[in-house]
């Protein structure tokens, strides 16, 4: 007799760490512990007013029925202004697809290119859904490992040594979750001059940290000649705006891929909230103001945290260029203990510093990055304060 049973594909995935950290925070608050919460890559700012009256105004005037698939044309006209206007990029409103979050937008790109047995690189540390959904669509993942001497940054000569004759798609982000690491225009022309020798690869850029950027203006790989054919963008509203909750993202890709991307979206969630779209448009085509004191308060605290985690010996990291994380090496760690624990891996870290300390990381080895643990600083400065007096004092007891 045959039992029920579920999917053998969710054998292929696993739950995000950074979700898993997230609700063990949760679950520890609800029973009255103080959690420092210092997992989550969440701006801690409230959207901004003028972008909360738009989503009002829709709702009184009773925009609230099914929209576009690919979203409203005033919405994708909106997101071709923003390119041209931020990344000097020239697309049709119709190689735009809005989506229910950028997560969303890169199960669309992946779904839409990979078959399975195709090859797709992934430099690491990487964020961790990119791989999951390459699995889901039973292609190969090939992980280049980036090291913290090259700001976690993938080599033109790594790059080249990845690719086989099954190589589909590279997927990387800039700036980068958990590194915070950014490519300089310098080091994306390199990458495109690889890739200039291979016409058969995609090119998935993950843009969604644009406006956090300390070290200047934001560069798109898809600038350089040959690669706008190629490379599918991935941006949303989420980091910049302070919009986790509203749930928008989009695709900018060559027309092939947008229709693809569209035909597959109408088949799981058809179009994203018409109320969000709405709300998205006032931000992408009114004052950036907001991004701006975000970006300069993620300054401060950034400058804080790596102040604070410099003086903490046994901590090898690096100051972000960009995205609101900070990023150690923590190995030096490994084999020490207290009162029993015993510390062999960053997940161990993680789960020592939430018991014995009461402060939430992400283990680096969600990232493909075992000796690093993931810290967000887009958190209040006086839970910053709070965090880093727990971390050294926690640190300090190992030996």
């Amino acid at each position: 007799m045959k039992h029920l049973e579920l999917a053998e594909r969710l054998s292929r995935i696993s739950e995000p760490q950074t979700i898993k950290m997230a609700k063990l925070s949760r679950e520890l608050k609800a029973q009255g512990i103080d959690i420092v919460d210092l997992s989550i890559g969440e701006p801690d700012f409230d959207t901004p007013a003028h972008i909360r009256e738009a989503a009002k105004k829709a709702i009184d005037e009773g925009f609230t029925h099914y929209t576009p698939v690919a979203g409203i044309p005033d919405l994708r006209a909106a997101v071709v202004k923003k390119l041209q206007r931020d990344n000097n990029l020239e697309y049709l409103p119709e190689q735009i697809v809005v989506s229910t979050g950028a997560k969303q937008s890169i199960a669309n790109a992946v779904l839409s290119v990979i078959n399975p047995g195709d090859e797709v690189i992934i430099p690491t540390p990487y964020w961790v859904t990119y791989s999951e959904l390459v699995k889901l669509c039973q292609g190969t993942v090939v992980f280049v490992p980036c090291g913290i001497e090259n700001k976690f940054k993938i080599t033109p000569a790594q790059l080249e040594a990845a690719i086989t004759p099954k190589t589909k798609l590279f997927m990387f982000s800039s700036p980068c979750n958990p590194t915070g690491s950014v490519y300089s225009r310098e080091e994306l022309k390199a990458l495109a001059d690889v890739f200039a020798k291979y016409p058969g690869i995609y090119v998935m850029a993950d843009e969604i940290y644009e406006y956090i950027n300390y070290v200047g203006k934001h560069e798109s790989i898809a600038q350089f000649e040959g690669m706008k054919e190629r490379t599918i963008i991935i941006n949303g509203l989420s980091k910049g705006f302070a919009m986790t909750g509203w749930r928008l993202g989009y695709l900018v890709a060559p027309t092939a891929v947008a229709k693809a991307a569209e035909n597959i979206q109408s088949q799981f969630t058809s179009a994203t909230c018409s109320i969000t779209q709405k709300a998205a448009v006032a931000a992408l085509n009114g004052p950036k103001d907001s991004a701006d004191v975000m970006l300069a308060e993620f300054t401060r605290r950034r400058a804080f945290v790596f102040e604070q985690m410099s003086q903490m010996p046994g901590l090898k990291l690096i100051n972000p260029d960009g995205a609101f994380y900070m990023f150690p090496d923590v190995s030096s760690f490994f084999g020490k203990s207290f009162e029993g624990t015993t510390i062999n891996n960053a997940d161990d870290l993680c789960m020592y510093l939430l018991h014995k300390a009461n402060v939430t990381f992400v283990t680096g080895s969600a990232f493909q990055q075992p000796n690093a643990i993931r810290i967000s600083y887009a958190a209040s400065m006086e839970k910053l304060q709070e965090g880093m007096k727990r971390l050294k004092a926690a640190l300090e007891k190992l030996s």
